[in-house]
């Protein structure tokens, strides 16, 4: 996708992020499927991404979009079977990471925002969280009573590989 950098230069520019900011947050978006991937390559994407465990990952499929350099230099050869496969595959990678990371958030403390109410839960996001697509922190509404809007502070009692579940303060 033409970014400037090889995989050498990003891995060394991760890690140096990484080193400087230990407590960082480390998100990126993998599309998969473009023109001339062959498995080799996804391979080798999909052990960088076991790895490097970023934080949080989002996986697309590539679509030839009208007028992008790749519309016109390359042509798409993998088919959408194919491609949703490499998306469910890099996502079950990810998934496993998800849950290594968040095992290691049990027990520690969060300032969470709360987004919404539901049935029995308030749902709230920490700092480190996109709202809609990230983690979620679950807080039972049992003898709680929290505002939409607000940030509070809650202990992570335990966690599954999207989701956190904290205790009440």
């Amino acid at each position: 996708m033409r970014r400037g950098l090889d995989s050498k230069g990003t891995i060394d520019l991760m890690n140096f992020i990484r080193q400087e900011i230990p407590e960082i947050s480390l998100r990126t978006t993998m599309l998969v499927g473009h023109p001339g991937e062959t498995e080799e390559h996804f391979e080798e994407l999909k052990n960088f991404v076991r790895e490097f465990k970023f934080d949080r990952l989002g996986v697309f499929a590539y679509s030839e979009e009208e007028g992008t350099y790749a519309a016109k230099k390359f042509k798409d050869e993998i088919s959408d079977e194919v491609k949703q496969q490499r998306v469910a595959e890099l996502m079950e990678v990810q998934q496993q990471v998800s849950f290594e990371k968040n095992q290691l958030k049990v027990g520690k403390t969060f300032k969470t925002i709360i987004d919404r109410e539901e049935a029995d839960y308030y749902i709230g996001r920490t700092e480190f969280d996109a709202p809609e697509v990230d983690n979620e922190v679950l807080i039972s509404k049992k003898n709680r009573k929290l505002k939409v809007g607000e940030f509070y502070n809650f202990k992570i009692a335990s966690a599954s590989e999207f989701d956190l579940y904290a205790e009440t303060m």
